[in-house]
């Protein structure tokens, strides 16, 4: 028989509607500063398109699914910034509320459980996705960089791949006894799926191995993957490969990050 801890552990989290309080909360405290929050995703993909596209883009060509290198790397500014936006608002973000600000015990100590906190700062996280992605596709699109009425899709495709990240930046989150810890997956998981994820150049370039690599460990080639066939109206098989990913990868890593943290908060 199963003991009550081994039954408390295996079982689904348990989360209500106080998930939302959690999300208004933080909500909240990014609108008192939302110049702070919404001006460098809009001034930073302007810097990637005017040194990468405008500048880079005269020497190179010829790349597939769109007519030149500025309009390649577009769907990947876009996916960069929901990668970004998500992961460090669930590890810096959340481990600052967690240890220095002592939001989460204050919350906490309220009808809201640890579970609903967890949750509510995971799906905070794929709304950070959400408002980023947003404000860098109409930078894009700005630039007449979107040939497909399709790409009006991205932001749900911000928020799905937004709450991957958050899942697992939260998972890293739970390992983390200092801050200095992200460092750690910030240069060994975010900077190579930054470079290797189809954002600069086609992963078709890369050798078979790395490949296979970038579409089962990176979630950010499945983004990518997202973001460059409704901005360019460009569908293949690949897509239904990482519509499976981000299904299937998604909740397992949110229902892990609630177990983890849950068992950091409680020791």
């Amino acid at each position: 028989m199963k003991t009550a801890e081994e039954t408390r552990n295996s079982r689904l989290p348990q989360l209500t509607y106080r998930v939302w309080r959690v999300w208004r909360r933080n909500f909240d405290v990014f609108m008192k500063t939302y110049k702070v929050n919404f001006f460098p995703p809009l001034l930073e993909p302007i810097f990637y398109l005017a040194a990468f596209g405008l500048g880079l883009g005269q020497f190179v060509s010829g790349f597939p699914g769109s007519g030149s290198f500025i309009q390649f790397i577009a769907p990947a500014l876009v996916s960069i910034t929901i990668m970004y936006s998500s992961f460090f608002e669930c590890t810096y973000g959340s481990f600052v509320r967690m240890y220095y600000q002592k939001t989460f015990d204050a919350i906490i100590s309220t009808p809201i459980s640890i579970e609903e906190v967890i949750a509510g700062e995971m799906l905070w996280g794929a709304t950070r996705s959400l408002v980023g992605g947003s404000i860098v596709l109409a930078v894009v699109a700005a630039f007449g960089l979107i040939s497909s009425p399709l790409a009006i899709l991205v932001p749900l495709v911000a928020f799905a791949t937004g709450l991957t990240f958050s899942a697992i930046g939260m998972c890293f989150t739970s390992l983390a006894h200092n801050i200095d810890f992200f460092n750690y997956p910030q240069f060994l998981f975010i900077t190579p799926m930054f470079l290797l994820s189809g954002t600069f150049f086609p992963i078709t370039v890369l050798p078979s191995f790395m490949q296979v690599i970038a579409y089962a460990a990176l979630p950010l080639t499945h983004t990518v993957t997202f973001a460059r066939a409704l901005m360019f109206g460009s569908f293949n098989t690949t897509l239904i490969l990482s519509l499976v990913w981000i299904t299937v990868v998604t909740p397992i890593f949110f229902i892990l990050a609630v177990k983890l943290m849950k068992r950091k908060l409680i020791k």
